[in-house]
This record gives structure tokens, C-alpha cells and sequence, in this order.
């Protein structure tokens, strides 16, 4: 490895890295890029520890930050500009094929104080199947007293590229019942628990039953204020106007295999979004970074 500070290690089915750096360890699988630990030293973990996570072959990983591309979600649900792109009559499974294919270590590298790691995920000759276009995809993670996560997607071909995605980040919380989300008062939303509904925040969000909403043009900056355990996580996006929030409860948790029944208290997913009308669209040589830097501070 080019540096000390990342370790190769297996867990079950799937090679992984181990990275340590500045008081923080952050763990990555090759398949998705997925990262599913971040902590740091003496805190509670920022990533939602789900001991009945799968590490398999061909299996998404239900923690961390599944990598949402080239479309986000059940297909049939994306834009018709999005589904557009893809060419085959197989079914297509939620959420693309980038959270399952291998990634390839491209570099890690200091950038002053904090350490820089690159992945890529390497275009097969003729394209993705079923998806074959030119463009190339990078997710770049940066490690200094926050983490920085960036994925950058360049299209390479001579034809415009559409696509949705997201950063689909399950943060760990004490009790999901206990937490609210502070920066949204007044956002409108799709409710999609409620026949896809449109509606508009009031105030602070808090959790009382299955949630699943895509928030319109949301602010830069979101917050996870957790009482019981004196923190907030902050959340900074780039690229993107879109953010989905999603926790299941208790019947939509007893169908998951990979989560326990109660799973669902101590989790939270907010994801860092381009979907629905939010959508890149990639002209010829042209490249779109969707980001977030997550950080813990205290109440």
C-alpha cells in the first residue's frame, strides 16, 4: 500500500481498507467504495455500526455510504431522461451497479495535514452493461478533523449523460426517536410513505413513524442534533439541491434480513442527492461533483 496508513483486511466475502488518519479511522470495502466505518477516537461512531451488515459478493452493504449511480432508487421512478440511458431489457436493480461493482485503489496522498484517498471505478470495454456510456467515476475521501467525501463523474463520450445518484449515508444515532434534523424549516418535500405527497417543513423534523422524503432545494448545510449523546453532526453538501431522508421503523425493519428488528432506532439516513428534477446532466468532456463533509461537534 502506498502508505501506512491504510491496511488491507477481509471481512467475510469482500476485500476492504482500513484507514487511519489524524485521530479518525475510517473503513472502505472495494465493492460500491463503500465506505461503512468512519470514528474517532473516545466518540461514539458517526457511521451507524449495523452488526448484521452482509459483507457478500454482489450484495449492497445496509450501513455507511452506499454509492447511489448511474440512478438512484427503483428505477422506474427516475426521470424518463435518466432511464433513457440505459440500454437493456433485463430488470434493473435499485440504485445502479456502482454500489456493487470493484473499485480500484487509485492513490492516497497528503494534502497539507489531511490524507487524501482515491478510488476509481475502471469503464469495461464497450461500457457498463446495459449502461454504455464513457464516464468516468471517482470518489475521492479526505481526512482531516472532518471527512470529505467527493464523487466526481467525467464523461469521457461524445454524447450528453444523464443521470441521478447520491451519497446515501446511514449515521449512527442514539435513539432516532431522541433526534431532529435542524435546516429545513420550510422545504418542500415529496413524502413519498404518503403516496408521494407534496408538502412543505414546519419547523425542526422529528421522527415518529416510518419516514422516506426527498427534500427540494435544500440548503448546504443540514444537522443531526442528538441530545443524549451532546452532539450534532453536521452536514455540508456541494452539487447537489436534493436531499432524501429515510428511516424505516418497525415494519419496514422486520423485512430487512441484514438489520435487526429494532435496527431502525439507532440509525438515520440523510442522502446527499441529485434526483428527481435535480439531475446532472453531462455534456461531452464535461465533469459534476457531488460532495458532503461530515463533522461531529458538540452541543
Amino acid at each position: 500500500m502506498p502508505t501506512p496508513h491504510v491496511e488491507t483486511v477481509k471481512i467475510d466475502e469482500l476485500d476492504c481498507w482500513r484507514i487511519r488518519h489524524n485521530g479518525a479511522e475510517l473503513m472502505v470495502a472495494q465493492q460500491g467504495a463503500h465506505i461503512f466505518s468512519y470514528q474517532r477516537d473516545g466518540e461514539q461512531p458517526l457511521i451507524w455500526p449495523n452488526p448484521e451488515a452482509v459483507f457478500k459478493k454482489g450484495k449492497g452493504i445496509r450501513t455507511g455510504v452506499p454509492v447511489c449511480w448511474p440512478w438512484f432508487g427503483v428505477f422506474d421512478r427516475n426521470p424518463q431522461s435518466v432511464k433513457a440511458m440505459r440500454h437493456s431489457e433485463q430488470p434493473a436493480g435499485a440504485h445502479g451497479f456502482a454500489r456493487t461493482a470493484l473499485w480500484e485503489l487509485a492513490g492516497t496522498e497528503f494534502e497539507g495535514e489531511a490524507l487524501r484517498i482515491d478510488l476509481v471505478l475502471p469503464v469495461p470495454a464497450g461500457g457498463f452493461p446495459g449502461w454504455p456510456h464513457p464516464v468516468d467515476l471517482t470518489l475521492s475521501l479526505l481526512l482531516d478533523d472532518q471527512l470529505h467525501i467527493r464523487l466526481t463523474s467525467h464523461n469521457r463520450g461524445t454524447d450528453t449523460v444523464t443521470l441521478s445518484q447520491a451519497l446515501h449515508t446511514y449515521f449512527a444515532v442514539s435513539d432516532v426517536r431522541n433526534v431532529h434534523v435542524d435546516g429545513l424549516d420550510g422545504t418542500a418535500y415529496i413524502d413519498t410513505a404518503d403516496g408521494w405527497a407534496e408538502k412543505n417543513q414546519s419547523g425542526l423534523l422529528h421522527f415518529t413513524a416510518e419516514t422516506d422524503r426527498i427534500y427540494l432545494d435544500t440548503p448546504a448545510q443540514l444537522s443531526i442534533v442528538d441530545q443524549d449523546w451532546q452532539r450534532r453532526i453536521q452536514l455540508t453538501s456541494e452539487g447537489s439541491k436534493s436531499t432524501v431522508i429515510w428511516n424505516p421503523w418497525t415494519e419496514r425493519a422486520k423485512a430487512f434480513d441484514d438489520m435487526a428488528d429494532d435496527g431502525w432506532t439507532g440509525m438515520l439516513c440523510i442522502e446527499t442527492a441529485n434526483v428527481l428534477d435535480d439531475v446532472v446532466e453531462l455534456a461531452p468532456g464535461q465533469s459534476h461533483t457531488l460532495g458532503v463533509s461530515i463533522t461531529s461537534l458538540g452541543l
